[in-house]
């Protein structure tokens, strides 16, 4: 069974020698581990540096596209290397790499498809409390949103089996762990959490630029990711609120109609009218979302089959 560790990289000349250094050389079950670093287009020797420093295998991007586009790249990648088993990394050595055997046992086993390390982010002495309640509310939403029992959304260090890798696209440009979990649960993937160890920061970092970019990037990563495999849930909540409202209003309205002051309520009628439209509206937005839903799992299904077609036809 072979393994390739990840490493998306953007400008960590300064520390991809040690993270290199502190991979694992063997790992029970696993006969072959490489390594392979996305360089996502950065301006330093990041690249030259990882040669130098053992790396097996090295993709340069063109430009720089971000976390999520990196690590889709390396996914791809892996799967063309033909990995069997895939462990996704950060290059500032944040995880600590003697956890790495624990991540992929649940892969071999055959127990899951999908394995995120889980720092205990309440506990994490590096974390803010701030930053500690945010990662654990974020969790939270994200494992309703994806109907899983999640307790570390954002950990980045994981291991995929290659079904799963092949299943597994990803669309945001942001950050690929939120997407990826609820995509996950849409498409009934077995998911653990293995407990794992992290080591002091080295730098800050550099995916969160503050708690307010943090909150709108996440919040528009977990909103669109939910809209796009649960759409008629999402628009149906909307339209029950419209049509409540809508609802209440006209109520009201023909309590005082029979009371004999109608008249002085023609504005509530108006806008329970408007409500109710937009209420019915939204359903049929959820309707057609729907539609549009089922018809991007077809094609995710004819993107499956082709990244299978490609590996029978990969000498």
């Amino acid at each position: 069974m072979k393994l390739i560790i990840q490493i998306p990289c953007y400008n960590e000349a300064e520390s991809i020698k040690n993270t290199l250094q502190q991979l694992p050389r063997k790992i029970s079950g696993i006969h072959k581990i490489e390594t392979l670093i996305i360089d996502d287009g950065s301006q330093d020797q990041t690249a030259k540096l990882a040669a130098h420093s053992g790396a097996t295998h090295i993709l340069r991007l063109e430009s720089h596209l971000g976390l999520a586009r990196a690590y889709a790249a390396g996914l791809n990648e892996s799967i063309r290397l033909g990995a069997d088993v895939i462990v996704n990394t950060d290059a500032d050595n944040q995880y600590y790499a003697g956890d790495i055997e624990r991540l992929v046992k649940p892969i071999i086993s055959g127990e899951a498809g999908l394995v995120v390390g889980d720092r205990g982010v309440l506990r994490v002495k590096n974390f803010s409390l701030l930053k500690r309640l945010l990662q654990k509310l974020g969790s939270i939403i994200v494992g309703r949103a994806a109907g899983l029992e999640i307790p570390d959304a954002t950990s980045g260090f994981r291991a995929l089996s290659r079904e799963t890798a092949l299943k597994t696209n990803v669309l945001s440009n942001y950050s690929y762990t939120l997407e990826t979990l609820i995509q996950a649960g849409a498409h009934r993937i077995r998911v653990a959490y293995v407990p794992i160890r992290v080591n002091p920061p080295t730098r800050p970092s550099r995916l969160m630029r503050g708690t307010t970019d943090y909150l709108f990037q996440s919040g528009a990563t977990i909103i669109r990711a939910f809209t796009m495999y649960r759409p008629l849930r999402v628009f149906s909540i909307f339209s029950s609120l419209f049509l409540l409202a809508g609802g209440l209003l006209g109520v009201r309205y023909m309590y005082y109609y029979f009371q004999g002051s109608g008249s002085g309520h023609v504005q509530s009628i108006i806008l329970a009218a408007v409500l109710l439209i937009v209420g019915f509206q939204t359903f049929l937005i959820g309707l057609v979302a729907d539609l549009i839903s089922a018809n991007r799992k077809l094609e995710e299904e004819i993107l499956y089959r082709l990244k299978k077609k490609n590996e029978k036809d990969t000498p």
